[in-house]
């Protein structure tokens, strides 16, 4: 068992080569959760994720000999990274076996940082297998990267900042899938502040965690796509979870929904990027699952930023069609001279914005005279989108939900 000294220790390890994030205040964030929030700041790392402390903590105790042969891990990503990183620091061969689909922008990353990278399997737990064969075969230490003791106590080292940053802190909003941050942070902030809730947030498409905790034990869960795929991990730790299990208050589990607004609206409000497993703790706040923390402290560990520039702007659009903010429909309209200058007409006048018209002139009505406009607009919110369509019935254009 990971115990709170490992963690000190872990801390004078690190010292010098894990920067030490800040944990400022939110206003925007406040305001809209109902919560006094603090975001812990570890995307700002230089590899872009927490993973770095325990990287780094569990590098510095290997034996010279084994430095010198290198160490293998399995990781979608930020594990592959902060070992690929750290292991250049101190001059140890990284190898990293990453799933065939993991982020483009974390197997570029981890090239860049010199690290062996083997990509294979369709998911992590296939992942996994490969990187304990390449262990074995070319005498590599394995490092787990959520379920060492070693990388439990880097992990911690957040939770020790966090409580010397926010002394009085309420709740702790923690992302979960191995569990390896979510036991170390519980440890160290619990044990400095007894009093101090801790929540564990899970994506529902990948929530090993629940499943152990229902199951009394850590036990195997089928995994679906999901934005948070840094919590992709079919089973919770066994050591991470004889840790976290007695140390959670709550666990909360977010849909994908909710993690695409999250992460909209940190773009928007916090003027900052974090991943899809980050995002998932202003989810909770955001879901009504933890309105008993109103008016709280609560500090969200937005301990990731590598998403793929791609996805994010996938997220960014989805995230304004749940707002409302980006709305389509089907406009029946005449198809004589002036037809579509009416409509956007009709449109302009309630202050929406058209960001795409197609016209569909071969499956329209039988009336030949007619088409069928696909219109993409932007509006202010659900009710501005409502109000659009009710203005144009008024004018006689019916409108139908585009599929």
């Amino acid at each position: 068992m990971v115990t709170f000294k490992d963690i000190e220790a872990a801390r004078e390890r690190i010292k010098g080569a894990v920067f030490y994030s800040p944990c400022p205040a939110s206003i925007p964030l406040s305001e809209i959760t109902g919560m006094e929030i603090f975001c812990k700041l570890d995307n700002s790392q230089r590899t872009g994720s927490f993973k770095e402390r325990g990287a780094r903590n569990a590098l510095a105790q290997l034996p010279a000999e084994q430095q010198k042969r290198g160490v293998v891990a399995a990781s979608a990503g930020n594990h592959a990274q902060a070992l690929a990183y750290q292991g250049k620091l101190l001059g140890i061969p990284a190898t990293v076996v990453m799933p065939k689909f993991a982020p483009l922008i974390k197997i570029n990353n981890c090239q860049k940082l010199g690290a062996n990278i083997v990509l294979y399997g369709k998911d992590f737990g296939e992942a996994k297998s490969r990187a304990l064969e390449l262990a074995k075969k070319e005498s590599l230490a394995y490092i787990d990267g959520y379920d060492d003791p070693a990388i439990i106590a880097g992990q911690g080292t957040m939770g020790l900042e966090i409580i010397e940053q926010i002394p009085d802190v309420d709740v702790v909003i923690v992302p979960v899938g191995g569990g390896g941050l979510l036991a170390g942070v519980s440890l160290a902030a619990k044990t400095l502040r007894p009093q101090v809730k801790v929540v564990a947030v899970e994506a529902e498409n990948v929530a090993s965690f629940s499943a152990a905790l229902a199951a009394g034990e850590p036990t195997g869960i089928a995994l679906h796509p999901t934005l948070a795929d840094g919590l992709a991990i079919p089973q919770v730790g066994t050591n991470a979870f004889q840790v976290a299990r007695s140390l959670v208050d709550k666990n909360v589990v977010v849909t994908e929904e909710q993690i695409a607004i999250a992460i909209l609206r940190i773009v928007e409000l916090e003027k900052g990027v974090v991943e899809g497993a980050a995002a998932t703790t202003l989810a909770a706040c955001l879901s009504g699952k933890l309105k008993e923390f109103a008016g709280k402290k609560c500090v969200l560990l937005l301990c990731g930023g590598n998403i793929d520039p791609n996805v994010l702007s996938r997220v960014i659009e989805r995230g304004l069609v749940s707002d409302g903010r980006l709305g389509r429909f089907i406009a029946a309209i005449s198809d004589r001279p002036g037809g579509l200058a009416d409509l956007a007409t009709q449109i302009a006048s309630t202050g929406a914005s058209i960001k795409q018209v197609v016209h569909d002139r071969a499956f329209a009505s039988s009336d030949v005279s007619a088409v069928n406009v696909l219109c993409t607009v932007e509006t202010r919110n659900r009710e501005h989108l409502a109000e659009l369509r009710a203005q144009l019935k008024s004018h006689g254009v019916e409108t139908y939900d585009s599929k």
